[in-house]
């Protein structure tokens, strides 16, 4: 059986990366499909046992693609549609950029692992587009008018979809009109130990864009005079440069063994934004720190309320002050091995599970020649 697994982009490691990693430890022959990409940073991050090829489509030939590759978003349907994927039984989109839009043999399985729809143009459209330049901002109306079309269109040629929540499930029913099973991310939580000592600092962590909201968490430290570390890049951090008091410190971009010490030795997780799911929450449990969220989207599924962390209602520094005090004061205590328990639920092994049954699943109710593939092909053992 020939598979195919096909990426929006692929020039660092984040939540759908792992999930790309994840599939390919499951399917180890297929072939990566990507727009753009930095393959030393892929061929790291995927297993030793990959055996595929890594192709791209023509946007990586454009000029600066690795540096803008956001900038040629309107030619990524065509990219994707140029794609020859007629020697494959089936087919693994990951889904948050344009990836799904590939068209495939009649026979085939198309399978959507979906993270997203496509924030820019449905639900995060006009917050985008306030925060983009003159330029953009006169453009882009048309350009997503288009992708909007499409994006529908291209919901149809998928077959079966998959959400990486239930948050993401709704969305994806609004905008697709299709439903979608539920597997959540996988978690590396076995990478964690909840038994260090916890130091007196908060964390936050991700990129520092502002749909995550890093400026709430710096401003109400500002007023608390707590220490925070903030980790991360992205178009916010000079800004924050600029109003963090110096009981904030600006890290920048930091190695995974940074990461996982700060994670094992940090008094709470604050995560002010609102998330598809957020694997930094997970990490954080599994690490034994509570998590102080927004109490929206897909922080509910995975955050749960005095138990393994705070959600605040409102996405207001005020908000956030009152749900960090309630940890200071001692109001709300939280088990080290508890969280750690509660983040095992969401660990790889379980995702590799529930993805290998979903695609079993999906190949015996399709068409007679996949059928015929997959009874003369040897399945690869699920293997952690």
């Amino acid at each position: 059986m020939k598979v195919a697994i096909i990426h929006y982009w692929w020039l660092s490691n984040r939540g759908g990366e792992a999930v790309c990693s994840a599939l390919v430890e499951l399917f180890p022959h297929a072939d990566l499909f990507i727009h753009v990409c930095n393959e030393d940073v892929v061929r790291k991050a995927l297993p030793s046992t990959f055996t595929g090829t890594i192709n791209t489509t023509f946007i990586s030939r454009l000029p600066g693609a690795k540096k803008h590759y956001q900038k040629y978003l309107p030619f990524m349907p065509m990219a994707l549609e140029q794609l020859d994927l007629s020697a494959y039984d089936l087919i693994l989109s990951s889904e948050s950029g344009p990836a799904k839009g590939v068209v495939t043999r009649p026979d085939a399985v198309h399978i959507c692992y979906c993270h997203s729809p496509m924030r820019y143009v449905w639900d995060m459209y006009h917050e985008y587009l306030s925060g983009a330049g003159r330029l953009i901002r006169t453009l882009f109306p048309f350009v997503s008018h288009w992708l909007r079309v499409w994006d529908r269109l291209s919901a149809d040629r998928v077959d079966q979809f998959i959400a990486n929540s239930n948050f993401v499930a709704q969305r994806i029913r609004k905008f697709y009109r299709r439903d979608a099973e539920v597997i959540y991310p996988p978690v590396n939580t076995t990478e964690f130990s909840p038994n260090e000592t916890r130091g007196d600092f908060y964390l936050c962590l991700g990129q520092l864009v502002a749909y995550k909201r890093a400026d709430l968490a710096v401003e109400a430290f500002n007023q608390l005079g707590l220490p925070l570390v903030v980790v991360g890049e992205g178009e916010l951090f000079e800004r924050l440069k600029t109003i963090a008091k110096p009981n904030v410190k600006l890290m920048g971009r930091q190695p995974f063994p940074e990461i996982k010490d700060l994670l094992q030795r940090c008094r709470g997780l604050v995560f002010p934004g609102m998330e598809d799911f957020g694997i930094v929450p997970v990490e954080a449990m599994a690490a034994g720190a509570p998590v102080i969220a927004y109490g929206k989207g897909g922080a509910l599924e995975t955050v749960i309320h005095g138990k393994t962390g705070i959600l605040f209602p409102e996405q207001t520094v005020e908000s956030l002050i009152q749900a960090i005090q309630q940890v200071e004061s001692g109001a709300v205590t939280f088990d080290p091995a508890t969280l750690h328990e509660h983040a095992a639920t969401f660990d790889k092994s379980i995702f590799k599970q529930r993805i290998q049954a979903f695609v079993d699943d999906a190949l015996l109710g399709s068409g007679p020649a996949v059928q015929r593939t997959l009874t003369t092909t040897a399945r690869p053992a699920l293997t952690e």
